[in-house]
């Protein structure tokens, strides 16, 4: 037998007699960190909702916000952000019974221009009026339901009490002006309900060009589904801060 056979065999010798102290003295922990394999089923995450688990598609429930960028008028790209309040701020316990809370905001931004040029070298864009109506999905194929609408003239109903104003509406070109609606609340549903979609349609006027006088109409519309959990009980609102979002 080589010295080099000897050394090895006596190494392995020696890492059988560790692993057997180790497993007396500290039980199977041990060998478990020495072979890097372990049976413990709690180290393993609790299961989350997936898409295939989600009732209905929805990107609101699955990354818990939406955002859509649709482009007009050449370089204008119109942002409507949707997310949950803190007071039902977990999607996949949003259930039939019980309000669910959301806010939202719709924005322009000039895209012909960098983001941080000076605002006199982007186009103005005024909301004038925006609605959103509402439909559920049912499993039971029963009629839908609509529980949330809204039908508003901008500048009175945005978060902002004072906007900058014209006759055109609100403006809402980054960064300047923004609509934004805080806790809006979905009333409660039927049973069966397993989605619900937004529908948003924004009146708006666009700049024909920076420092123009020549505007633009224009709706910008936009579909935001909802998924919505089977279960006996409520959604869970908490109460919050007036000033909370």
């Amino acid at each position: 037998m080589t010295p080099t056979r000897s050394r090895l065999r006596a190494s392995a010798a020696s890492l059988v007699g560790l692993t057997a102290t180790l497993a007396l003295m500290t039980g199977c922990s041990a060998i478990d960190g020495l072979t890097g394999s372990s049976d413990d089923s709690s180290s393993t995450p609790s299961a989350s909702p997936s898409a295939t688990e989600t009732p209905y598609d929805s990107q609101f429930t699955r990354d818990g916000t939406f955002q859509s960028h649709i482009q007009r008028a050449g370089d204008m790209d119109f942002v409507y952000t949707l997310y949950p309040t803190k007071s039902t701020p977990r999607t996949n316990e949003w259930y039939p019974k019980g309000k669910k809370y959301f806010s939202f905001t719709f924005q322009a931004y000039d895209l012909s221009q960098e983001i941080r040029d000076p605002f006199s070298t982007k186009r103005r864009v005024y909301l004038d009026h925006i609605t959103v109506t509402s439909e559920t999905i049912r499993s039971g194929g029963g009629a839908p339901e609509h529980p949330f609408e809204l039908d508003v003239v901008a500048k009175d109903h945005t978060f902002d009490p004072e906007p900058v104003s014209t006759k055109y509406g609100m403006l809402i070109t980054s960064p300047k002006g923004a609509f934004e609606l805080r806790n809006n609340a979905i009333k409660p549903t039927a049973d069966d309900t397993t989605g619900i979609d937004l529908h948003f349609t924004a009146i708006v006027w666009v700049q024909k060009r920076a420092g123009g006088t020549e505007y633009e109409k224009m709706t910008i519309k936009q579909k935001v589904p909802i998924a919505i959990f089977s279960s006996d009980k409520p959604t869970e609102a908490q109460s919050i801060p007036v000033d909370a979002n």
